[in-house]
C-alpha cells in the first residue's frame, strides 16, 4: 500500500482530558490513531491522566515513532495495572469493581488528610513515571509541543508545564489529587490536579501550535442521563462538575469567539482569521464511559484497562472511518451547537 511521506500528511493536535482510569480509553484511541497512520502531529495538550498519555505519546515517539509511541503507552498502562491491588474484575463495570481494600482507603481519605495517612509521601506512579519516561531527553527532543496542565493550590491559576519545563514533578502535579497526594511543591511552588483549571487547556494548541485542526478526547459526558439523589452519588456529580467546567467555559468562550469573527466581515484581521481557520474534531467516551460509576475511575486492574483500552480503539476507528477525511479541510464537529447555549 502507497504511504505519504509524512510532511504531506495532514497535521493534527490533541487535546486529552483526564478521568483517572477512564484514561486507558484515551490510550485505546490514540493507539487506533498511530496504528491507522494518516496524521502527523502537531502539539499535545493533556490533563492528569490526558497528561500522562501525552507524555508517553511523545516518549516513545521520539524513541521510536508511532510504534515506539504505542509501545510506551502500553508499557505504562500495563505498569499502571501492576500497581492495583484490585485483582478481580466482576463481569459488570460498575461500583462494585473496588475492593473492599481500595473502598475502605476512599472513606478513610474523607475523614483524614494524606498529610496524615501517608506522612512518608509514597507515590508508586512516581516511580511509574521515572521508569517510563525520559524527561531529560524530552526537555530537549520531544517531537511534539507539549502542555501539561497543573493548578496552583494557593491561587487556582492554571500552569501550563512546557516542554523545557517537564520533568517527573510536573506530570505528578497535573494528576495530583488533594483528598489522596500531598501537594507536589515545583520551585516552592504547591500544585494539585489540573483538571481544577483546564481539562484539558484547548487555547495553547490554538496559540503556540501551527496545526489548524485540533482532535479532542473527551472522556467526560456533556450531560448527564439523570440527576443524583443519593449523598455519594450528589458528592460524585459536584467533583465531576467542577473537574469539567474549565474546560466547558474554555470551549464556550472559544466558539463565542468564533461567532464574533464571522460577524466581522471585512474587518476581520489576523486574530479573526485564526479562529475561523481552526478546525475542530472530537472522539468522545461518553457511550462507553457515560454510565460508569465515578468510583471506576480509580479501577486500576488490568482486564478493566483493557476494556476501556478496546473501546477506545473501536471508536477511533469508527471516528477514522467517516471523519479522518475532514482534518486539514473541515471541522467534523460544531463546537458552538455543542457549547453554546441554545
Amino acid at each position: 500500500m502507497f504511504k505519504l511521506h509524512e510532511s504531506a500528511l495532514p497535521s493534527l493536535s490533541l487535546a486529552l482530558q483526564g478521568g483517572g482510569a477512564h484514561g486507558a480509553f484515551t490510550w485505546g484511541v490514540l493507539d487506533a490513531l498511530l496504528e491507522d497512520g494518516r496524521f502527523r502531529f502537531d502539539g499535545i495538550s493533556g490533563t492528569s491522566a490526558g497528561a500522562m498519555n501525552a507524555v508517553a505519546f511523545a516518549n516513545g515517539w521520539m524513541q521510536g515513532g508511532a510504534d515506539g509511541a504505542r509501545e510506551c503507552l502500553a508499557r505504562f498502562w500495563e505498569g499502571v495495572a501492576l500497581m492495583s491491588n484490585t485483582d478481580i474484575l466482576p463481569p459488570v463495570m460498575d461500583a462494585s469493581v473496588l475492593s473492599p481494600g481500595t473502598a475502605w482507603m476512599m472513606q478513610l481519605t474523607r475523614w483524614f488528610s494524606p498529610y496524615q495517612l501517608n506522612p512518608l509521601d509514597l507515590n508508586p506512579l512516581r516511580d511509574l513515571v521515572v521508569e517510563c519516561f525520559d524527561f531529560e531527553r524530552l526537555r530537549e527532543h520531544s517531537p511534539f509541543e507539549l502542555f501539561v496542565a497543573a493548578t496552583h493550590a494557593n491561587s487556582g491559576h492554571l500552569k501550563l508545564f512546557r516542554n523545557a519545563q517537564l520533568s517527573a514533578d510536573a506530570l505528578l502535579a497535573s494528576a495530583c489529587l488533594p483528598t489522596v497526594h500531598r501537594a507536589i511543591v515545583i520551585d516552592g511552588e504547591p500544585y494539585w490536579d489540573g483538571a481544577y483549571a483546564a481539562n484539558p487547556a484547548v487555547f495553547p494548541l490554538f496559540r503556540f501550535c501551527d496545526s489548524r485542526d485540533i482532535l479532542i478526547v473527551m472522556l467526560a459526558p456533556l450531560e448527564h442521563e439523570r440527576t443524583p439523589r443519593g449523598a455519594e452519588e450528589i458528592q460524585q456529580r459536584t467533583l465531576a462538575l467542577g473537574f469539567n467546567n474549565s474546560f466547558l467555559r474554555e470551549m464556550r468562550l472559544l466558539a463565542a469567539m468564533r461567532d464574533m469573527a464571522a460577524e466581522s466581515g471585512w474587518l476581520s484581521g489576523t486574530l479573526e482569521q485564526r479562529l475561523l481557520g481552526i478546525r475542530f474534531h472530537l472522539i468522545e467516551g461518553e457511550a462507553v464511559l457515560g454510565n460508569l460509576a465515578a468510583t471506576t475511575k480509580i479501577v486500576a486492574n488490568q482486564a478493566f484497562l483493557h476494556r476501556l483500552r478496546d473501546a477506545g480503539r473501536a471508536t477511533a476507528a469508527r471516528w477514522l472511518a467517516a471523519q479522518a477525511p475532514a482534518v486539514g479541510h473541515r471541522a467534523s464537529v460544531d463546537i458552538g451547537r455543542l457549547f453554546l447555549p441554545h
